[in-house]
């Protein structure tokens, strides 16, 4: 069975109230058989989203439902609450209760990046000394996992290292978006062709950065409406990695129906975009910031504000991992820190906006 070229991202589900434990199942039900009945069957969780409920919401709305040959399912194992090696299978063996399955067809290491894989420090995080990646291939040579991968938030240079070390990955989760491509933080570009010269596939993640570009300024979008009035917004930010290729399916967060509706015309007939470029925060190019670039660090600060929750967007490490693989400290390190001066070009101090941004995501970096 092929995998359909659009996931249901299974992290913004509809709830009552606003409880994210509260799963509104009704309503996801109906979105489940309309994503199906469409010719659709990537399912995409993880062991934390909604509070942990989300891979039981799976069991319920899909493996209780449907036959287990009819569709996909791709869960995560999450590193960043891993504390000691005992509970790796622990964990694992959860996961497959919580979905109520005997394996997963597409198993994945969750967020992996420099101070989970490498540490602080460079002498390797949690990932190495709990051993994780050969649990991952045990899991593959038991049948309980299908097709291992990861998901990844870091440098192209990291990336490219894990892939030389581990190639037993056979594909890798990037968040991907006209946003990102050419973004000097995230580098969503250099990671999907580092990717591509190793052989290996592609998960697309936040095509439409966490609904972020489901609302864009109302110039830029009346940019859009203009070139194609009958096309949305969100359609754009599909029809942009259309040309990609290598590409297993594209996930896509949908809360409501009308999403689910809007996503399913678009990929069912999904042409590919003209490449857009997006202008930059010239002033600050070149310019850096405790060792940084400044343009960097606005960029990422920015970027986190635009999501629907700013509080939980992958985004917010980025500065994180970077501080940690170029000069080894942890970015909680206030003498990392210290005061210092930046003066832009024409003479204006631009200290007091990079002072923003890097309290800001080192007071909400996860």
């Amino acid at each position: 069975m092929e995998v359909g070229k659009l996931g249901f991202g299974m992290m913004r589900l509809p709830v009552k109230g606003s409880d994210p434990e509260q799963i509104d199942f009704e309503t996801l039900d109906g979105m489940v058989d309309a994503f199906l009945a469409a010719g659709f069957n990537y399912f995409d969780t993880s062991y934390l989203y909604h509070n942990g409920k989300s891979e039981d919401a799976v069991r319920r709305a899909v493996v209780e439902r449907y036959p287990r040959d009819s569709f996909y399912v791709a869960t995560k194992f999450p590193p960043f609450i891993l504390e000691r090696e005992e509970q790796v299978e622990e964990i694992f063996a959860c996961q497959l209760q919580n979905l109520g399955v005997d394996y997963v067809d597409y198993y994945l290491i969750h967020n992996v990046q420099t101070v989970f894989y490498d540490g602080v420090d460079g002498k390797g995080g949690i990932l190495k000394s709990a051993h994780v990646f050969d649990h991952l291939k045990g899991w593959k040579a038991s049948g309980k996992a299908r097709h291992i991968g990861i998901s990844f938030h870091s440098s192209p240079e990291l990336l490219d290292q894990v892939l030389t070390e581990h190639p037993e990955i056979e594909f890798v989760q990037l968040a991907v978006n006209y946003i990102d491509w050419d973004s000097e933080i995230v580098q969503a570009r250099a990671c999907y062709e580092t990717v591509r010269r190793h052989g290996r596939q592609v998960i697309i993640m936040e095509p439409v950065k966490g609904g972020g570009l489901a609302a864009l300024p109302e110039a830029a979008e009346q940019v859009l409406k203009q070139a194609a009035p009958e096309r949305s917004v969100v359609s754009w930010a599909f029809r942009f990695l259309a040309s990609l290729d290598g590409v297993i399916t594209t996930l896509s967060g949908m809360s409501t129906p009308e999403q689910m509706a809007d996503n399913i015309r678009t990929m069912q007939d999904c042409t590919p975009l003209f490449e857009t470029e997006r202008k930059a925060l010239e002033q600050y190019r070149g310019l850096t910031y405790h060792g940084l670039s400044a343009t960097a660090l606005l960029e990422n600060y920015s970027i986190s504000q635009i999501q629907p929750n700013p509080y939980f967007t992958d985004d917010m490490n980025y500065i994180r991992n970077s501080v940690a693989e170029r000069r080894h400290v942890d970015i909680d390190d206030d003498a990392a820190f210290p005061e210092e001066t930046v003066l832009l070009p024409d003479g204006t101090d631009g200290t007091p906006l990079l002072r923003e941004a890097e309290g800001w995501l080192r007071k909400h970096h996860f």
